[in-house]
C-alpha cells in the first residue's frame, strides 16, 4: 500500500471568517456545488447535514475534466464520514461504478494560530483505502492539489460575501 505522501493531498487557507459560518457552508449540500472549483458538481438534492452517516445527492458533469469523457453526466451520493461542528467534517462518495472507489474528501477548522477572528481550513483528498481495482488503474488523485487550493479561495469569496443558500 502506498504511503499518506502519496496517497493524500492537504492545503490549507485562512478564511477571515468564524468556523461557524464557514461549517455551515460545508455541511449544505447546495455549499459544495457553490464552491466547487472542478465544474464538475452542478447541482444537489438534500437537506444540510447534521451527523456522520447523513448523506445528500450531487448531480455530476465529469466533462469539466474531460479525463472520462463517457461518463458524461451522472449522480453520486455524498456520505459524511466524520462531523465535529465547526471543526472537521469528511465524506465518501457512492457512484455508478463497480467496486466502490473509497476516496475520503473533507476540511478540519482551526482557529487562526495568529489569534485573528479567521479560521484555518484544511482541504484534504486521501485515496489511501481506494480499492485495490483502482489503485491499480493508477488515475489517482483525480483532484489535484491545485484544484483543493482553487476551492478554498472561493469558500473564501463565498462566505465573505455572505453565502445564502439558493
Amino acid at each position: 500500500m502506498p504511503d499518506d505522501e502519496t496517497t493524500r493531498i492537504e492545503t490549507q487557507r485562512l478564511i477571515g471568517a468564524p468556523a461557524s459560518e464557514i461549517f455551515a457552508l460545508l455541511c449544505d449540500p447546495q455549499g459544495h456545488v457553490a464552491i466547487d472549483s472542478s465544474g464538475m458538481l452542478q447541482d444537489a438534492d438534500g437537506d444540510p447535514v447534521a451527523a456522520a452517516g447523513d448523506s445528500f445527492v450531487i448531480h455530476m458533469d465529469r466533462e469539466s475534466l474531460n479525463d472520462f469523457p463517457e461518463m458524461g453526466r451522472y449522480d453520486v451520493t455524498v456520505t459524511i464520514r466524520d462531523f465535529e461542528a465547526d471543526r472537521l467534517i469528511s465524506w465518501t462518495i457512492l457512484g455508478r461504478i463497480r467496486p466502490q472507489i473509497g476516496h475520503v474528501y473533507g476540511y478540519r477548522l482551526e482557529p487562526d494560530p495568529e489569534g485573528s477572528d479567521g479560521t484555518l481550513v484544511t482541504s484534504f483528498y486521501d485515496w489511501s483505502d481506494i480499492h485495490p481495482d483502482w489503485q491499480a488503474a493508477g488515475i489517482f488523485p483525480v483532484i489535484s492539489e491545485n484544484a483543493l487550493r482553487g476551492t478554498l479561495g472561493i469558500l473564501d469569496r463565498t462566505v465573505r460575501r455572505g453565502y445564502a443558500r439558493p
